[in-house]
């Protein structure tokens, strides 16, 4: 089996379910787990075609490197054997959970890919159990860009809710938008993460510097309730891409707004400001 993924989330998911060893070729993007990135990058259709892959993984839509995947399943023709091309789009936890079984499938790791199914639905619920169900929680800003603001979606809003807290910006399953400084203060939130997509904490530190220069800012609830109430994240690893580390991104969320440090994951890329 010789597999080529063309989407960081895809990668993450096949090497999660055991499947590493098919991996022959990755996007530029793809470099979780570390070891993928020691893999040859997949630049053009040339260097595809070189590879000789059975199974491709690439993006539902949007770039699958120089061209779409429309494009790229008619490329695919002119390889031989046609190999099989598997797009994924995920919008929600369930179904990162979905392609774990969907990509095992294809790549003949059905039963590792239910195993690692299971532990991360196991690794979910157990967090969720910590969630007072008849409290309500802090209203939670995420903002996954600082220039522009906007404040994170698809995903990101039911991660928040099932940890407890509340989402008034955007509902559970909604687009990111842009939010105003007056839309934020009127959601008056008790708790912020800033998380930028594909960011650091170092760059992240930057952008905080752009925050706090707002004269909105400090009338934040958020910055009246202490340091921890305020969380960078990072970016790059964790929240922006749908795969198997939501849940680790989850139990840490759980457990920062619950005050639970033992549901947070070892090394969590995080810091209170």
């Amino acid at each position: 089996m010789r597999v080529v993924s063309l989407c960081p989330t895809a990668t993450e998911t096949l090497c999660r379910i055991g499947g590493e060893r098919f991996l022959v070729g990755r996007s530029q993007q793809c470099d979780w787990p570390p070891s993928v990135v020691a893999l040859p990058s997949v630049p053009s259709f040339e260097a595809l075609r070189e590879l000789r892959p059975d199974v491709i993984l690439a993006p539902k839509s949007g770039a699958a490197f120089p061209l779409d995947s429309g494009a790229l399943q008619t490329t695919l023709a002119s390889i031989h054997p046609v190999p099989v091309l598997l797009t994924i789009a995920p919008a929600s936890i369930w179904d990162v959970l979905d392609d774990c079984l969907r990509i095992g499938a294809v790549v003949g790791c059905a039963d590792s890919a239910e195993r690692a199914m299971v532990e991360l639905r196991e690794a979910w619920w157990t967090a969720v159990d910590f969630v007072n169900p008849y409290e309500e929680g802090p209203e939670l800003l995420f903002l996954e860009s600082v220039e522009p603001l906007m404040c994170a979606g698809r995903w990101t809003p039911e991660l928040i809710v099932s940890a407890g807290a509340r989402s008034s910006l955007n509902p559970p399953g909604a687009r990111s938008r842009l939010v105003a400084p007056q839309d934020i203060l009127a959601a008056a939130p008790d708790r912020v993460i800033v998380c930028p997509c594909g960011s650091g904490i170092p760059e992240i530190r930057s952008a905080m510097a752009t925050l706090r220069s707002e004269r909105w800012w400090p009338l934040l609830p958020a910055n009246l309730g202490g340091r921890e109430r305020i969380a960078l994240v990072d970016g790059n690893q964790m929240f922006n891409r749908p795969g198997p580390r939501l849940v680790d991104a989850f139990r840490w969320l759980t457990g920062w707004i619950n005050h639970r440090p033992e549901l947070i994951p070892d090394g969590f890329p995080v810091e209170l400001a």
